[in-house]
């Protein structure tokens, strides 16, 4: 099914029973913009959300994590959340909702070579990845992929049968973002598969903070606190898995998107600075001058008289 408008839940009258019995039936497609929606609590099955301007909260067992464009969140069947468009910019959409039986019949298909297949091509699979509930990068292949499928919808309109073939690449990328994912697990310095998998989940946790919350001030305690790791710990394990310490992550996370204000906005470097977290324009210039060998308006001034090619 494919909506282009999110649903209201303070509508009156609103049947959530009904609204919500639908995600067992059907593969649910939302593109569409929203202003202010919110849902203070939904059960859901496997579901990709990502957007394409503005941004969307989600609150997942305590903790909250901004979607923004350039990334993507997948959440777990069974998995309790909310969801918010803050007030503000309003946020373009893209939630895909997979039926249990159709994501099944995908993970048998990516996790089986041919010859079992074909030996029993019926086998609708009943083990589903559990995929780590965390932002993730949207890659120039997965942005193809999403690219054709929007246009195809916007131009053609809905078919279930051309969607689900778009959906079937979709979800098998994903499986292999996740397989990509779980390799990460193995740099935790840790003996055991289960201790390293859970240090994993709670880097994840802070990675995500330093990613949703960027713009306000963080401090080593708010993420240890958050990702229920000492600080030592938090650090160590952090660095041997992103190669980096968080401090120094949440810095460049700041001045990629300074740089990116500097040249998508015509906003005052002083208004750059608060945006981005920094204390004052000082501390910014000087930290992005370090990371770019230059100043933040001849950034910009370049990057104006650069051509597109």
């Amino acid at each position: 099914m494919y909506f282009t408008q999110l649903p209201d839940h303070t509508q009156p009258g609103f049947d959530e029973q009904s609204h919500f019995g639908r995600f067992k039936k059907h593969n649910m497609i939302f593109n569409a913009r929203g202003s202010q929606a919110h849902c203070d609590k939904h059960v859901g099955c496997l579901s990709f959300k990502t957007v394409l301007g503005g941004e969307e909260w989600y609150g997942i067992d305590g903790h909250h994590i901004a979607v923004r464009p350039g990334q993507f969140l997948v959440l777990n069947d069974d998995q309790p959340y909310s969801c918010r468009i803050p007030k503000g910019e309003p946020a373009d959409v893209l939630s895909i909702f997979f039926k249990k039986e159709f994501a099944r019949a995908i993970f048998h298909d990516a996790s089986h070579n041919e010859e079992t297949l074909l030996d029993d091509p019926a086998n609708p699979g009943n083990n589903p990845v559990e995929f780590f509930q965390t932002l993730y990068s949207i890659e120039p292949e997965l942005q193809t992929q999403l690219t054709a499928f929007i246009i195809h919808l916007e131009t053609q309109g809905y078919d279930s049968d051309a969607a689900d073939e778009h959906l079937i690449f979709i979800l098998r990328y994903l499986i292999l973002t996740h397989r990509s994912q779980q390799t990460h697990t193995i740099r935790v310095d840790a003996q055991k598969p289960s201790t390293r998998l859970e240090i994993f989940k709670r880097l994840c946790i802070a990675k995500d903070l330093l990613h949703s919350s960027y713009k306000q001030p963080l401090d080593l305690q708010t993420l240890s606190r958050n990702a229920c790791l000492s600080v030592p710990q938090l650090i160590r394990q952090f660095r041997s898995v992103f190669h980096t310490t968080p401090h120094r992550y949440l810095v460049k996370l700041r001045l990629e998107h300074a740089a990116h204000l500097l040249t998508t906005t015509t906003l005052p470097v002083r208004e750059i600075t608060w945006q981005c977290g920094f204390e004052n324009p000082s501390a910014f210039c000087r930290a992005f001058r370090s990371a770019y060998n230059t100043q933040p308006q001849n950034f910009r001034d370049h990057a104006s008289h650069t051509p597109i090619s």
